[in-house]
């Protein structure tokens, strides 16, 4: 049986489920979900560090400063959450390393954050020589001094949908409609008043998403401070910088876009991320926030054109593929506008390298 004829089934016997219910159980249902199965990054998505190899070079400059600026420890961990095929670690470890002594490779402790058995074969052996070690969740990673990066992480943790119907916030569902197919509708009954609170109340939007476990991220980042982790965290992610997103749910199968509800567990479904509402709840937990800021606007402050000018002087032959990687990462009607880029850090460290 599928996982959408399970869906179907589910809901026909125990009535329609939220959003972020759908979302999770087709991004991590641990017998169909996209990434049991191993997530089709490359064919369903490409991500900046597919893109070019400036992009997980620039990461791994910013964890070699940041690691100096922290007094060089003699132990840390360097974490990423969501790794993908590995490719941004492993061209920040190439350009950490080349920026270091033997005390960043000695005391460094490779953490990665996967749920996708599939993946975390592809990441062991792309990064077989930095030994890295996988955890489900970041707050399995030993507390040390940390660098935490995470790009393309945030858009998939599942979203609550909600309408506004007059002056009252209904929150969105997965049904079934009158064939006995899968699709939206509208839960009608009494909002629990603390989803209720957390939604836009003086704008005039019609549509409003809400990711709980934004909540959830800075109360694990709050924890490891509280035990005494000095830590950095770079989330970058496709999303508004001010106001909340409406209906953002979208699906990608083999590279073009699919309708959420077609293929559950077969395509990659995603949301914009809330960037305004992170900084402010990292904020009130008494975090340090810097950003969120564009992610043309980080890569330049971090050297992105003196990386490409190197690369083009060291392989003329390649220029042109070269500047056009740049320009996706940066020109402002590709990814350099829409991504953004935000550090969450311990209140007690200097503004990390970018911001």
């Amino acid at each position: 049986m599928s996982l959408k004829e399970r869906l179907i089934k589910q809901i026909r016997m125990d009535g329609p489920i939220p959003v972020s219910a759908y979302m999770q159980t087709c991004l991590h249902d641990p017998k169909d979900g996209y990434y049991a199965n191993g997530a089709g990054l490359g064919t369903d998505f490409i991500t900046a560090p597919e893109t070019s190899q400036m992009f997980g070079e620039l990461i791994g400059l910013w964890l070699a400063n940041e690691w100096k600026a922290l007094g060089s420890p003699s132990t840390f961990n360097i974490v990423e959450m969501g790794p993908g095929r590995g490719t941004l670690m492993a061209d920040a470890m190439r350009a950490a390393h080349a920026a270091t002594d033997s005390n960043f490779a000695n005391g460094l402790f490779l953490e990665l954050i996967e749920a996708s058995p599939a993946l975390r074969k592809i990441q062991d052996a792309k990064l077989e020589k930095y030994v890295p070690d996988f955890k489900d969740k970041l707050e399995h990673v030993n507390t040390h001094v940390t660098l935490i990066i995470a790009n393309e992480f945030l858009d998939c943790l599942p979203a609550r949908q909600f309408v506004r119907e007059g002056e009252t916030w209904r929150e969105r569902i997965v049904g079934l409609d009158e064939t006995g197919a899968l699709a939206f509708g509208v839960d009608r009954s009494d909002m629990r008043a603390e989803a209720a609170a957390n939604l836009p109340a003086l704008d005039l939007s019609a549509e409003a998403e809400l990711q709980p476990g934004l909540d959830g991220l800075v109360a694990t980042l709050l924890s490891r401070h509280e035990k005494g982790d000095r830590f950095h965290a770079l989330f970058i992610d496709y999303g508004p910088d001010k106001g909340a997103p409406g209906d953002t749910l979208r699906a990608y199968k083999d590279g073009k876009q699919v309708h959420p509800l077609a293929c559950p567990g077969e395509a990659d479904l995603t949301v914009d991320v809330d960037f305004a509402r992170l900084a402010k709840l990292a904020t009130r937990a008494g975090l340090s926030v810097s950003g969120p800021i564009t992610q043309s606007a980080f890569l330049g402050a971090l050297g992105l054109q003196a990386r490409l000018n190197a690369l083009i002087k060291a392989r003329p032959e390649k220029a042109e593929a070269l500047f056009e990687g740049a320009q996706k990462l940066v020109g402002p009607d590709q990814m350099g506008a829409r991504f953004k880029v935000i550090g969450i850090s311990s209140p007690d460290l200097p503004r990390p390298l970018g911001f």
